[in-house]
């Protein structure tokens, strides 16, 4: 396994729609190891693979206190939603920043598993706002977008200062 590279807002390969998975082979088995063990490293509690530039409907993610139970969603399609929770997020695309996003309190998704087995899940709490934040990164959206325009070009400067003073 390998720690694949993060891309950081505003990179413009964080804004391309993936694209659905045809077949779980080795490739994306391979895929999904290399992002759990990618998100673990970065200390995070989601990634999909848009953020690490392989544009795949793939999402990764370990809620648990322990981070001893990673969740692989392949191909995932919210089927119910309700209510409205707002709650703080951040994003290892936008390393150290956090914001108050509303998102959908309670999903029920469907999906593929690591081995290519349709599933379905009921979420809630952190899970849900999870999904619903990987599930933005595979359409190009950031959490950065549900903020104002003010707040989000802040945020863009602070970011671009510090990848010119990183040489990126």
């Amino acid at each position: 396994m390998s720690i694949l590279t993060i891309l950081e807002f505003p990179d413009k390969r964080l804004r391309t729609v993936a694209a659905e998975v045809d077949t779980v082979d080795d490739g994306i088995k391979t895929l999904v190891d290399n992002m759990i063990e990618t998100m673990y490293a970065a200390k995070g509690v989601g990634l999909a693979a848009t953020q690490v530039n392989v544009h795949k409907r793939v999402i990764v993610m370990d809620v648990s206190e322990n981070k001893d139970e990673p969740i692989c969603l392949i191909n995932p399609q919210i089927i119910e939603r309700d209510g409205v929770e707002e709650s703080e997020e951040g994003c290892l695309s936008v390393p150290g920043f956090f914001e108050k996003v509303s998102r959908a309190e309670h999903i029920k998704i469907k999906a593929l598993n690591r081995d290519g087995e349709s599933f379905e899940l009921e979420a809630r709490e952190l899970l849900a706002v999870c999904i619903q934040h990987e599930m933005d990164h595979l359409e190009g959206k950031l959490f950065v977008d549900y903020l104002s325009a003010f707040k989000r070009n802040r945020i863009k400067a602070k970011l671009d200062k510090i990848h010119k003073s990183q040489g990126q």
